[in-house]
């Protein structure tokens, strides 16, 4: 199947991802990206079981676990959050320790998008009694990754909605 190729500036969707606290860490088993290993097809920090340790030494909190009536909460505020900004939602999946989602943003900056889905569902989590904790629930950053063509979109929402096992698809 050849990639149908936007011709604007504008990616025509985000891959939107993000994880609750504590629960990957550098040195992890998985691998991780940091500032370094962050740019396209770079690989990912190789585990170290020392590292991993060290970090999980240095939470501030117990990591985060989301339950059934939180997961709830999140899927909301993403929803209402993209109807009020009239971003598009493709798909959300919001699982026990990270939150996916495709969402065209238009010409909105990926980055903010990204604080804009964890901090609504930060606040409609406890708008609904169902984070008390003063902390966010979410680590640090996110993933935002572009979508450029039809076939990256279709691919992207397949793996939020049915792709959860496994490593992501080549989105390029």
């Amino acid at each position: 199947m050849r990639a149908m190729w936007n011709d604007t500036d504008l990616p025509l969707a985000h891959l939107i991802s993000f994880r609750c606290y504590g629960t990957w860490l550098h040195g992890d088993e998985r691998g991780s990206t940091d500032r370094f290993h962050r740019h396209y097809k770079s690989p990912h920090i190789p585990p170290d079981d020392r590292w991993q340790r060290h970090n999980r030494q240095s939470l501030k909190s117990e990591p985060v676990t989301l339950g059934a009536a939180q997961r709830t909460s999140v899927e909301d505020a993403i929803r209402e959050t993209c109807t009020i900004r009239r971003w598009r939602l493709h798909a959300v999946n919001v699982r026990t320790n990270h939150v996916h989602s495709v969402v065209s943003i238009g010409g909105a900056k990926a980055s903010r998008a990204l604080n804009a889905l964890k901090a609504n569902a930060t606040r409609q989590m406890r708008e609904d009694g169902n984070w008390k904790s003063e902390r966010s629930p979410w680590s640090d950053k996110g993933s935002e990754r572009y979508l450029w063509n039809e076939r990256s979109v279709a691919l992207a929402i397949d793996y939020v909605m049915n792709g959860q096992g496994g490593d992501p698809p080549d989105f390029d």
